[in-house]
């Protein structure tokens, strides 16, 4: 009888004891899932080929993806990239919807009143695209034309400066494919996108009877990534991980990709 109470009472603390190795264990999952990194929510607006764009199977693409992935990478970042029209994708980020935005973005003195950038990772630049019997040579040429934009671009700033705020010469689009294809077919006079963005479709599509036109006039432009105002930590680190990819030559092995390809083709 008392074996029967002893091996009674050690199956039971072995039970106890197993019970408690148990819940450790679950204690520890439950730590690890407390210390999850952040994910951060990036904006891009897809339309934008080859910096941001949608492939065959709806994913998110482009030089400015992989850029972003890689300095994450670095950073020990989570990302996460939602589709974001541009013309609201200043908005989403005050609102807290999105952490960053991603998308082509021009550094200007206006748009840091409002957010903060990082430092520049692409130098880019307007050109005007007409037709080859165009005799077109610089921005103030175009002002009783009609013009082609991308919507809330630099483009449309110039245009607004030149020929007014509301002037219906102005035709906005969604995207700068968009306003090329409007061109081809003789919807608008020319347009004005950035040259990267211009260089990838003139060397994707069987284009015939366009042309790319340089303004001296125009400033140099340089594309940042964007964070809410004040959000310094989160700015740092995106810095970070900038400076880690160009140092590696991850940038360059990126920009070659997407760029010296597009050129040669």
């Amino acid at each position: 009888m008392k074996r029967t109470v002893i091996k009674t009472a050690s199956l039971m603390l072995a039970v106890l004891a197993l019970s408690g190795l148990s819940a450790c264990g679950k204690h520890e999952d439950q730590s690890a899932a407390g210390a999850a990194v952040k994910e951060y929510v990036v904006g891009t607006g897809a339309t934008y080929a080859p910096f941001e764009y949608e492939n065959e199977h709806k994913e998110l693409v482009g030089f400015d993806i992989d850029v972003m992935k890689a300095l994450a990478a670095k950073e020990g970042m989570k990302v996460k990239f939602i589709n974001t029209p541009f013309d609201g994708i200043f908005t989403a980020l005050a609102q807290g919807d999105r952490d960053i935005i991603m998308s082509g973005l021009t550094i200007t003195e206006k748009r840091k009143l409002t957010v903060d950038f990082s430092d520049p990772y692409f130098e880019a630049g307007q050109v005007i695209v007409v037709p080859l019997d165009s005799k077109i040579q610089k921005i103030t040429d175009l002002k009783p034309l009609t013009v082609g934009v991308l919507q809330g671009s630099t483009g449309d700033e110039m245009m607004q400066k030149l020929s007014g705020d509301n002037n219906a010469n102005i035709k906005r689009f969604e995207s700068s494919p968009l306003a090329l294809k409007e061109l081809e077919t003789g919807g608008v006079s020319a347009v004005i996108a950035d040259k990267g963005a211009v260089v990838h479709y003139l060397a994707n599509n069987q284009v015939k009877g366009i042309r790319m036109v340089t303004d001296e006039n125009f400033p140099k432009e340089f594309f940042g990534i964007a964070v809410k105002k004040g959000d310094a930590a989160l700015l740092a680190k995106i810095n970070q991980g900038l400076a880690a990819i160009k140092a590696d030559g991850t940038y360059d092995k990126l920009h070659a990709q997407y760029f010296d390809t597009a050129k040669s083709k």
